[in-house]
């Protein structure tokens, strides 16, 4: 008689990270250190998030329910992250219902490969693009570029940045770092014919950009986008935005490419009326967005007539499945928490290193492309770019938790990171505080530290493992006497008797009364 051996249970094998512009070269400090003294650039973040700031306190300030919304939009998201294989399935069965084609792309390699085929098999030599923090995440322009194929991004802000060779620093904002003159000189140098007197007036660059634009929107047959929101129940995608050029891409072209994080999805179209309200207040301060963009599938004499979904995991599947930080997948990319954050004001989107800058990417990004590929990763630094402050969370539409991810990530790191000074200085500190004696003898052994302290009773510079410590932030001198041994006192005994006694009058005043 045989037997077979079934194995024992394993976990399954953990879905890979993403790939694409997520992980800079430089830790998070040493890309801000640099980025702090570029004060045109500070100044430039401090007028426009300022600005936008305002704008969103005033127009959600004018709602009653503006709370109610967040919670609603919460709930949505949180359901579908919930049940997020089963809403993309039914997505995937709405947009080929209706003549649309939908791929999937495991990684941002594999969907760079998808669209890339999809736009030779056209035979056009140039795509035209729609904002999109998917294609920049997964670094499409530059594959395309690599096998010959021209995008042009026609988002005013984009352009500014595909043109001066730069990067996003913003999620909403893209060239939220450049000021008008700085513009101005860009578009000179690189704007074939464009005039040569041109001013730093908005209008006037808004012009030039859309002189140099409307012949591509008029001869290119294939149009990049990506989605703000996917509807399961219909199998609607849709753009919100402010220029029109994303209409103009979504209607003009023969064939359009929408390539989509699977979180974007959303179960019914009536979620569409929370979300609609929720990201324009949040993201631009507006009521609404002056474009917002539907299409189902592809309408027969109707706008392009050949429609390609690509569904993009590219690590979103990996941060799903981490029981906590899977709530930074309910981001809507309104970019709210960006303009509130004291960190990002000074520093910058660059100092991130990724797509995702920010409170959000800081979150994100690790989640997306991991902390640990290789030797002081800088993504492992981004769970502490960040005060706490709680701001973020305040400004979230989806009221994201980002303080106690960016808590809970800091302590993934930790327990990743193995043996560290760190680690073992704290596992001292943990022994000491739990003998009464040695913390007694410890606390008489840091009385020293008044010695190496300045005249303004200060330490500024500590000794390996703790220089790290100090080279951000001064240390009080120790007091001449620890509060134990104040309480020990007669002095302390004394204040303690009189805190007692005037609390029992207290209590008798109250019930005499």
């Amino acid at each position: 008689m045989s037997s077979t051996f079934l194995g024992m249970p394993a976990t399954p094998p953990r879905s890979p990270y993403g790939t694409g512009n997520l992980r800079g070269d430089r830790t998070f400090p040493a890309a801000a250190h640099d980025d702090l003294g570029n004060e045109q650039l500070r100044r430039n973040l401090g007028r426009a998030t300022h600005t936008i700031r305002a704008k969103r306190l005033n127009v959600t300030g004018e709602l009653p329910d503006w709370e109610e919304l967040r919670d609603a939009g919460s709930a949505i998201k949180t359901d579908t992250m919930n049940r997020l294989p089963e809403l993309l399935e039914e997505l995937e069965r709405k947009v080929t219902e209706r003549g649309g084609t939908v791929h999937w792309a495991r990684d941002g390699a594999e969907a760079n490969e998808i669209v890339a085929r999809l736009v030779k098999e056209t035979g056009s030599e140039e795509v035209i693009k729609v904002k999109s923090m998917a294609t920049q995440e997964i670094g499409l322009n530059e594959h395309l570029e690599s096998i010959g194929i021209t995008p042009y991004e026609t988002d005013l802000a984009e352009l500014i940045v595909q043109l001066a060779h730069d990067k996003p620093s913003h999620i909403l904002v893209p060239a939220i770092h450049r000021n008008r003159d700085e513009i101005r000189e860009i578009f000179l140098k690189e704007i074939p014919g464009v005039d040569p007197s041109l001013d730093n007036v908005p209008a006037h660059l808004a012009a030039a950009a859309r002189a140099y634009l409307r012949e591509k929107f008029m001869t290119t047959k294939v149009a990049v986008s990506g989605a703000n929101f996917g509807i399961a129940e219909t199998g609607t995608l849709s753009v919100v935005e402010s220029e029109g050029n994303g209409r103009m891409c979504l209607t003009l072209p023969d064939t359009l490419i929408t390539v989509m994080g699977i979180e974007k999805v959303l179960p019914r179209y009536q979620d569409l009326e929370v979300f609609l309200q929720l990201l324009p207040r949040s993201s631009t301060g507006e009521r609404m967005n002056p474009y917002t963009s539907m299409w189902t599938g592809v309408t027969p004499g109707d706008g392009p007539q050949t429609f390609h979904l690509v569904l993009l995991d590219n690590g979103r599947t990996a941060a799903l499945a981490d029981r906590i930080g899977r709530e930074a997948l309910n981001c809507i990319r309104c970019s709210a928490c960006l303009n509130v954050c004291p960190v990002y004001e000074r520093a910058g989107g660059h100092a991130y290193g990724s797509t995702y800058p920010g409170p959000i990417g800081a979150v994100l990004t690790p989640q997306l492309a991991g902390m640990h590929a290789a030797k002081d990763d800088p993504n492992s630094s981004l769970p502490y770019a960040s005060s706490l402050c709680g701001a973020c969370f305040d400004a979230c539409p989806v009221k994201i938790d980002i303080p106690s991810l960016l808590v809970e990530l800091r302590h993934q790191h930790t327990e990743q990171s193995g043996t560290t000074a760190e680690k073992l200085a704290m596992k001292a500190a943990a022994g000491v505080m739990s003998k009464p004696k040695l913390f007694t003898a410890a606390q008489k052994a840091s009385g020293l530290g008044r010695v190496i302290a300045g005249r303004d009773r200060k330490i500024s510079h500590l000794p390996p493992p703790f220089n790290g410590w100090s080279d951000s932030r001064d240390t009080p001198a120790p007091p001449k006497q620890t509060f134990r041994s104040w309480l020990a006192s007669a002095e302390g005994t004394a204040a303690m008797r009189a805190a007692a006694d005037e609390h029992t009058r207290n209590h008798q005043q109250e019930e005499e009364k």
